[in-house]
């Protein structure tokens, strides 16, 4: 009889033991939402992070489409830079050449026509 009433009282305060445990349970609503508040807190500075590595990225995209049209400008003054050089010459080797045909005719003397 005597192991009964102990093991009787043994389970009676097993059970208050166990009864005790649902009292830490309201707590556990504050720990999700912390979890919760402390997710959202990471998917904020994540989507952060994003916005920010987009923006760098389109930057980067801006600075390079604006190289890009320098060299184009470049060339293309290079281009019109020897074309009028090209005329340039031209121009001067025509002028030289008509010099060099004023000179040698008057150099060269009328042909005498005798009677």
């Amino acid at each position: 009889m005597t192991k009964v009433i102990a093991t009787l009282i043994a389970g009676l305060f097993a059970t208050a033991a166990f009864a005790q445990t649902p009292a830490t349970a309201p707590a556990a609503p504050a720990v999700v939402k912390a979890e919760a508040k402390e997710t959202k807190a990471v998917a904020k500075a994540e989507a952060k992070e994003t916005k920010a590595e987009i923006k760098a990225e389109a930057k980067s995209a801006k600075v390079e489409a604006e190289a890009k049209k320098d060299v184009a400008v470049a060339k293309a003054d290079e281009k019109s830079d020897k074309a009028d050089a090209h005329a340039k010459a031209s121009k001067t080797k025509a002028k030289a050449h008509a010099k060099a045909e004023k000179a040698e005719a008057a150099a060269t003397p009328a042909p005498v026509v005798t009677k």
